[in-house]
């Protein structure tokens, strides 16, 4: 008698299901490298799905040709008077963070009817994405999101017969903008090519003039060393800042430049600074996943400033994912009683991640399958790959704008610390990526009590030190109202947001005397009632300069009155390994 019960079997692997799995992600890794790692087929059925939602929407089609007619009629009419220069007020403004079309030589017929019509197709595109019934927000963002990078793509400025900048420096130079431009993009796809930086970042030396605050590397394991920096003061505060940057980006964006140089201004307010600086991976780490970054970086940094600095709290200061991390470390050690920190500060960082902005759009089930078999066969996720990622956010500025002027214009922009930084990429290793997209984007693991450290969830409601957190407001990685919501996670006495001008770096990287930068601020007490991001935003009063000096008066609050002798460079068994910025930070 046949005893086989396909009921109960029809789950289990069948034979040579292991071989079938990596021919299933051989082949998506080799379609990685063809579509920049955007997977076809999430792509697919998110357009399917606006297709068909839209096909079932006849009102909604009648709304788009009505619209589609206004448009035409009025520009037809404003076309008239154009080349007349009857009327010299446009149809339609670009907008505010739109450069492309607010030359001069734009305003000339027929180049500003070419531009003012493709901004009126760009607002019926943004109009046929969106508000169609049974679909969801998710799916309309990507639809626009997608729509926006293909509008973007055929824009008028990135044709040089069309955008008329490129056409008067033809004329005026006789074509040789165009040879200029043909040798920048041979040294582009050469340097490319040899994994050689961009051109430019040869002036930027570690140790010479970025990342030249003077300190020793006092520990070592093998994902971070540790920098203790040399004290300016002749007293310092008792309680230490230990300072835990992302993994994603090299530590030095702390300590750019001397003017420029969160680290040095702290130190030159009496504080002792660590800096934690991460080993670029390479594919023999391929399993080191999130807890051992928990472990190897903030857990173990943290065991090394109390054994140098016993009995004293720490500030711990987390940058974008740093800090997220840091967060699961400080909820880690608040359910085990453990009250070393001081105080908690979170810059850029996001500890709930349902509204996490347009870097999410794509972090799907399918996206997440697809980089994951890329990222299993190379062992790690190329920094290459991520920088792709923030520069489609923005790729008007940061792909086509650069395009024009690099390779029509023939001009090269000079390049500057920032940016020469921005290049300095990092890999991020198999495992702890496709933990950190699945349990923090997909799942939400972390804000909904379900994050595991050691064999028990913890909560971010436990941590009890006081926060300080910062966002930025044109933060396109960690979108401010995402990170406002600490304000619904934690039960600590008290929680000080402050908003600043500028964007995911250059809004953290404000120091005293720069231009244009503003802030909002407030200190919220547990019995103060919710305010949403939104009338916060509005009510809270808007102050000029840099928020480095309302941080500093509040690590001064809360630290001894009392100030001290400064520690010594390390102590036993810490002693100085090599000066800084150390070695990790030089690896490629």
């Amino acid at each position: 008698m046949n005893n086989y019960n396909h009921a109960d079997s029809r789950h289990a692997p069948h034979i040579g299901h292991n071989a079938t799995r990596m021919l299933d992600r051989t082949i998506k890794a080799n379609m990685a490298s063809l579509t920049g790692g955007i997977t076809p087929a999430g792509v697919s059925t998110v357009i399917y799905e606006w297709l068909a939602h839209l096909a079932m929407s006849p009102g909604k089609q009648l709304e788009l040709a009505e619209e589609m007619a206004y448009k035409f009629e009025y520009l037809l009419h404003h076309s008239h008077q154009l080349p007349l220069g009857v009327d010299s007020k446009p149809c339609i403004e670009p907008g505010r963070n739109d450069s492309r079309f607010k030359g001069e030589a734009w305003c000339r017929w027929p180049y500003n009817l070419i531009y003012q019509s493709f901004l009126l197709q760009q607002e019926w595109w943004e109009s046929a994405t969106t508000n169609i019934d049974g679909l969801s927000n998710t799916t309309e963002n990507v639809v626009s999101f997608i729509g926006r990078q293909m509008l973007d793509h055929w824009s008028p400025s990135n044709f040089p017969w069309l955008n008329p900048e490129v056409i008067d420096v033809t004329l005026e130079q006789g074509g040789m903008n165009f040879l200029r431009g043909w040798e920048n993009f041979c040294e582009d796809w050469e340097r490319r090519m040899s994994g050689s930086p961009p051109v430019g970042t040869e002036q930027f030396k570690l140790g010479e003039n970025i990342a030249t605050t003077p300190g020793k590397v006092i520990y070592r394991n093998h994902l971070i060393e540790l920098i203790q920096y040399t004290p300016t003061t002749e007293k310092v505060y008792a309680e230490p800042v230990l300072i835990m940057p992302a993994w994603i980006m090299k530590y030095y964006i702390l300590d750019l430049t001397p003017k420029k140089s969160l680290v040095r201004y702290l130190l030159d307010q009496g504080h002792t600074v660590f800096m934690i600086s991460w080993r670029n991976v390479t594919s023999e780490d391929r399993e080191l996943g999130m807890g051992s970054y928990r472990r190897l970086g903030p857990e173990a940094a943290l065991e090394v400033v109390s054994s140098i600095l016993p009995d004293r709290k720490i500030h711990a200061v987390g940058y974008c994912l740093g800090g997220t991390l840091l967060s699961i470390q400080a909820a880690a050690m608040a359910r085990d009683n453990d009250n070393r920190l001081a105080s908690l500060t979170l810059l850029a960082a996001q500890v709930d991640f349902t509204e996490a902005g347009e870097l999410s759009l794509f972090i799907t089930e399918s996206e997440v399958d697809y980089l994951e078999s890329m990222m299993q066969e190379r062992g790690y996720l190329d920094g290459q790959q991520m920088a792709g990622a923030f520069q489609l956010l923005r790729s008007n500025d940061l792909i086509w704008s650069r395009m024009v002027r690099d390779y029509m214009l023939g001009k090269r922009q000079k390049m500057n610390a920032l940016m020469a930084w921005n290049t300095d990429v990092t890999h991020m290793p198999y495992l702890m990526h496709a933990q950190y997209l699945r349990r923090l984007y997909l799942n939400n693991d972390l804000a909904t009590g379900r994050y595991i450290v050691g064999d028990r969830p913890i909560a971010i409601t436990d941590i009890n030190a006081p926060i300080f957190s910062v966002a930025t407001s044109s933060d396109h990685v960690a979108p401010w109202r995402s990170v406002y919501k600490i304000h619904l996670l934690t039960d600590t006495d008290e929680v000080t947001f402050l908003l600043t001008s500028g964007g995911h770096n250059a809004g953290i990287v404000s120091e005293p005397g720069h231009p244009r930068r503003t802030y909002q601020v407030e200190t919220r007490l547990e019995k103060q009632s919710y305010i949403d991001p939104d009338t916060w935003h509005k009510t809270m009063p808007t102050h000029k300069g840099s928020w480095w000096l309302v941080w500093q008066a509040w690590l001064e609050e809360r630290s001894s009155k009392e100030q001290i002798d400064p520690p010594a460079m390390g102590g036993e068994p810490y002693s100085p390994l090599t000066d800084a910025p150390g070695t990790y930070v030089l690896q490629q």
